[in-house]
């Protein structure tokens, strides 16, 4: 049986396991949490025709799986989200490769609380070059190339740290700072100033989940890089 690796998170003792270290024993210690497995396997890494684009409908679950980097908490205590995401963060910046950390809370029923935390701490980890992202059933930000598509919509409410990629511009027009940081990971040649300036012309601060498909700024056969 392999071993699984795991690390405990400092301020709330929350642990996050390397679940496709053994998929299968993962799933049978974790029951609550072991549908996300199914998830990935049917519909995150596979495509559908309902997107709008080629491809699986996330890019980065795949690579994250088969690199042995994606790795899952089940917090006992929903009380603290956002200390509890400080710890997830503390994590992903460990990783190497295509990491993905996810923060699952399948007892939560108010998912007000999963947007507050998101809010919350989106500009830190967008300040670091990586990304926030708020999933939970029914959650209405609408899809990068059919705005009637909802690719954050999981069986589960949880919130997911992954690297920041060239296609999340829309996620990052409505402030300034996120946009200077999109373009200080992607744009890195530019001077400061010039980055500051394009990002505070190019900012919306009206975007919001129903405006991401209309914010696209890049073409069908532009991946995610």
């Amino acid at each position: 049986m392999t071993q699984l690796r795991s690390t405990i998170g400092r301020r709330t003792a929350t642990t996050w396991w390397c679940a496709y270290d053994d998929p299968a024993r993962w799933s049978a210690e974790h029951p609550r949490t072991a549908p996300l497995l199914d998830w990935f396997a049917d519909t995150l890494m596979r495509h559908d025709p309902a997107q709008g684009r080629p491809g699986p409908v996330c890019p980065f679950v795949k690579p994250a799986a088969a690199q042995h980097t994606l790795w899952i908490a089940e917090p006992a205590d929903t009380v603290e989200i956002t200390q509890t995401i400080d710890d997830a963060f503390d994590l992903y910046r460990t990783l190497d490769h295509t990491p993905a950390v996810l923060t699952v809370f399948p007892d939560l029923d108010d998912t007000a609380r999963i947007d507050a935390a998101h809010a919350a701490r989106k500009s830190d980890i967008v300040a670091a070059g990586a990304m926030l992202g708020q999933f939970y059933p029914g959650c209405p930000v609408a899809g990068l190339w059919n705005r009637d598509y909802r690719p954050l919509h999981a069986p589960l409410p949880m919130l997911v740290i992954r690297p920041m990629m060239n296609t999340d511009f829309p996620f990052l027009v409505g402030k300034p700072e996120w946009l200077s940081a999109y373009l200080a990971r992607h744009a890195p040649g530019l001077p400061r100033k010039l980055r500051a300036t394009i990002a505070e012309r190019m900012h919306e601060p009206e975007a919001g989940p129903a405006s991401i498909t209309d914010l696209r700024a890049h073409f069908p056969d532009e991946l995610a890089q």
